[in-house]
């Protein structure tokens, strides 16, 4: 018997306007039949359809299901690509954004859930793709929590799209609110906890199967755990030994309950291949799921019940939005199960009137990547690349004016210093040069300072003439010592010098004087100590060490009576001046601050000196090294373009530092998108790839691509696990600990996977160490396909405190 499903008339006008050619964009609730419109397509379809969802386990969702179908149906979620050529390829959107920047695009584009599009991370992939679909693409875009679809609607009507907007409010099954505390039926006086009585209150009243979440893993475990004194059911669960196996006993006993927990540290074959299922067939009586993973749980449960307003996302504390309670809320209700679905409250938890909609703006950061990709390939064309980059800003999603920092120069006219970047133009002319008056009274640039000697140096008098420094009495001010003297060195030319008294003679026999014999005991005690010298001896002996005291150079001497002074120069003293365009060394000319000279009769130089110097992309760009000063990508700059978010500066980074050995790079890329949970209580940051980064970026933070000079995912630690995995063949479950968990190990394998596989397939670029990193990321990406799907035995709390990655890692080395 095969069973009749007719559409309801909103499906039928949505999927007439797909037929006629048109994007549509597609508002209902959660369980109204969104994904229905697309299927009723299926057979009718006139080329190829991909299919996106939010998260890989969405994809093997769909995949699965529509296969059962019997479709042909592939897969593109980053570490698994299959059956590429398929009717139909479910996907997630970030696979896709390479094609669509070549200008290519499929024949329908499906985007589920495109309240992504204000995803602060995701939100610019979103947004990109859906800017650069070709006029042949048709969109279809399906939401049950965005406020504002027609500002959608308008967007894509601005960038010259056909589409038309269908709303559809009714819930197939109504959703009602149910205060726990007023429950007429009373929990076993056994059960003491909160949340415990009242979740037994509720499975009494029989409003179960109950969706609960929770903040935390520990949280949702821990719950979950205390559940099973509540646990009212006459006939317990059987599972297989292979499930009980892959869950581990705690899970498992819980399972004979009909109780269940769910969160990213399961690994997936606990996560998609037992739990959810059995909750899919209605054999669970309560699941408790974090809230972090609302958005990739494809069931639903009687009732939902919402613990907790924050949750913890990394290491950050997050407050839970409304869109967000209302996706959690939709899950209450079984469409051709129950009547009514029920949102669980209590007087100190999310009600239903706090889920409300999300109304969609673009999140702040640009798609950097992809405005670099654009750029290099205008400049491949011989094309302005901020000109194309221009072109871009404008078809995004906004409803003000997005600019890049260079729209300035292109809108009022060529500018003769051509700095295309507004932010540098308004540096460069507030950066003013300083001339000087030179010896001839003109101006000129003043140089750097040059370091010369007093002989050479001329000074300023009070008619602003300049003379030797030597004939001002002043240049000596804090030279040597003694009292200022005259050297005259003939026709009529002199130059101040110093003159100091050393002896007394009587009868050609020269006493050094008391301070001087003074000097010679403190200073020179193992010089013979005579009374008396004669001339010639005085000279030898006694005035080289005067003339090194005074640090001059000796001139003549002077008589007067029986007293013998001495005359010293000091034209041959350090000193330091500004050298003018004649050849004269000045000391402190007058100066004034001038503009540069190219900005002195620009015409746009008012324009300039009144900008705001804040920050611009591509302002953003020069400073990291990404683009020339005509907009061309640079070296760093294009491997950034084969990458999503700040992946590519740190592959960028690490690729220039020619001593990094690509077989540890390969590895190292592995903590791009760790995030917190493999640090332990080491640095964050650190890790020779983390420490790069750090160096090459100035430990700069730009928003939504760098914190601290690395990328925003970036978590040490997950290397050394993963390669101890891959290389070294330790067991996965040793280096598990209460807060790293098997997902996580799972998860860093699978991410350090796809990130492997978009080198491999990213473009090629000629530098031996860019195709190094290529084919070792091809070497690990088949050997790891396998080990990373196996399922992973849980380990009991006490064996998982024996085995810590970082324990084993040190006792292993």
């Amino acid at each position: 018997m095969v069973s009749l499903i007719i559409p309801d008339k909103w499906q039928q006008d949505a999927v007439n306007l797909l037929r006629e050619g048109r994007d549509v964009v597609l508002q209902a609730p959660t369980g109204a039949g969104k994904t229905y419109v697309f299927e009723l397509l299926y057979e009718s379809l006139r080329g190829q359809a991909i299919y996106t969802v939010p998260t890989r386990a969405l994809a093997n969702d769909k995949l699965a299901e529509w296969r059962t179908r019997g479709w042909d149906v592939g897969i593109s979620t980053g570490d698994v690509s299959e059956n590429l050529g398929a009717r139909v390829v479910v996907a997630t959107l970030e696979t896709q954004k390479g094609r669509f920047l070549r200008g290519e695009g499929p024949r329908l584009l499906v985007v589920d859930e495109y309240q992504l599009l204000a995803d602060p991370t995701r939100g610019t992939n979103y947004e990109l793709i859906l800017s650069l679909a070709p006029p042949e693409t048709q969109i279809l875009l399906l939401s049950g929590s965005v406020a504002n679809p027609e500002d959608i609607v308008t967007w894509f009507r601005r960038i010259g799209r056909s589409v038309e907007l269908i709303v559809h409010r009714e819930r197939p099954v109504r959703l009602e609110e149910i205060m726990l505390n007023d429950l007429p039926v009373q929990a076993p006086s056994t059960i003491h906890d909160y949340w415990p009585r009242m979740i037994a209150k509720a499975l009494l009243a029989d409003l179960g199967p109950l969706l609960i979440f929770a903040p935390r893993r520990n949280a949702a475990e821990e719950l979950a755990q205390a559940l099973l004194t509540v646990s009212t059911l006459d006939e317990p669960l059987a599972i297989s030994q292979e499930q009980a196996m892959i869950a581990g006993e705690p899970l498992a006993k819980l399972l004979r309950h009909r109780i269940a927990y769910h969160h990213s540290g399961l690994s997936y074959a606990v996560r998609a291949g037992i739990i959810e299922p059995l909750a899919k067939r209605g054999q669970l009586s309560v699941v408790v799921a974090t809230m972090g993973l609302a958005a990739g749980i494809n069931f639903s449960m009687r009732s939902v019940l919402i613990t907790g307003t924050h949750y913890m996302a990394g290491n950050v504390q997050k407050h839970v939005r409304p869109d967000e309670l209302l996706q959690m809320f939709g899950r209450a209700g079984r469409r051709g199960l129950d009547e009514a679905g029920y949102a669980l409250v209590t007087p100190d938890v999310p009600r239903l009137h706090e889920a409300y909609p999300l109304k969609l703006k673009r999140s702040e950061p640009l798609d950097w990547p992809s405005f670099i990709a654009i750029m290099d390939v205008a400049a491949s064309r011989s094309e302005d690349p901020f000109v194309k980059a221009i072109d871009l800003s404008r078809r995004l999603f906004t409803s003000k004016m997005l600019t890049l920092g260079v729209e300035r120069f292109y809108e009022t006219g060529f500018r003769p210093c051509e700095i295309r970047v507004d932010r540098e133009r308004g540096r460069f002319v507030k950066r003013h040069q300083i001339e000087m008056k030179n010896s001839m009274g003109r101006w000129q640039k003043q140089p750097p300072a040059t370091q010369s000697t007093l002989g050479g140096l001329l000074v300023r008098t009070n008619q602003d003439a300049w003379r030797p420094a030597l004939r001002d009495p002043a240049s000596l001010s804090g030279v040597g010592f003694g009292v200022l003297c005259k050297c005259r060195l003939g026709n009529g030319v002199f130059e101040y010098g110093r003159e100091v008294t050393i002896a007394t003679v009587s009868e050609k026999r020269w006493a050094p004087v008391k301070w001087l014999r003074k000097l010679l005991r403190e200073r020179y005690p193992l010089m013979p100590q005579k009374k008396f010298l004669t001339e010639s001896e005085f000279k030898e002996k006694l005035l080289p060490i005067v003339a090194s005291e005074i640090d001059g150079e000796f001139w003549n001497f002077g008589r007067r009576g029986s007293t013998i002074s001495a005359r010293f120069r000091f034209g041959h003293r350090a000193a330091s001046g500004y050298l003018d365009e004649f050849g004269r060394l000045l000391a402190d000319p007058v100066t004034q601050r001038s503009y540069p000279d190219i900005c002195q009769a620009c015409q746009f130089r008012p324009e300039c000196e009144s900008m705001e110097l804040t920050m611009s992309p591509a302002f953003a760009w020069r400073q990291l090294g990404l683009i020339d000063k005509t907009g061309k990508p640079t070296r760093r700059g294009i491997l950034f373009s084969f990458f999503n978010q700040g992946e590519g500066l740190a592959v960028a980074a690490a690729l220039e530092e020619e001593e990094y050995p690509i077989e540890d790079l390969v590895f190292d890329l592995g903590n791009l998108r760790a995030g917190h949970r493999f640090a332990l209580d080491e640095s964050l940051y650190s890790g020779r790839l983390g420490a790069i980064c750090r160096k090459t970026y100035a430990r700069a933070d730009y928003p939504g691509y760098l914190e601290m000079g690395v990328p925003l995912a970036y978590g040490a630690g997950a290397s050394e696990v993963i390669r101890a995995i891959i290389e070294e063949g330790t067991p996965r479950n040793r280096l598990v600990n209460e807060s790293l968990r098997h997902g996580d190990i799972e998860r860093a394998i699978t991410e350090w996977r796809s990130l492997l596989r978009q080198v491999m397939h990213a473009p090629d670029y000629d530098w031996e160490r860019w195709r190094a990193l290529k084919n070792a990321s091809a070497q690990y990406v088949d050997s790891t396909q396998s080990a990373a799907q196996q399922p992973l035995p849980l380990l009991l709390p006490a064996q998982m405190k024996r085995y810590q990655p970082k324990y084993f890692l040190a006792r292993n080395r």
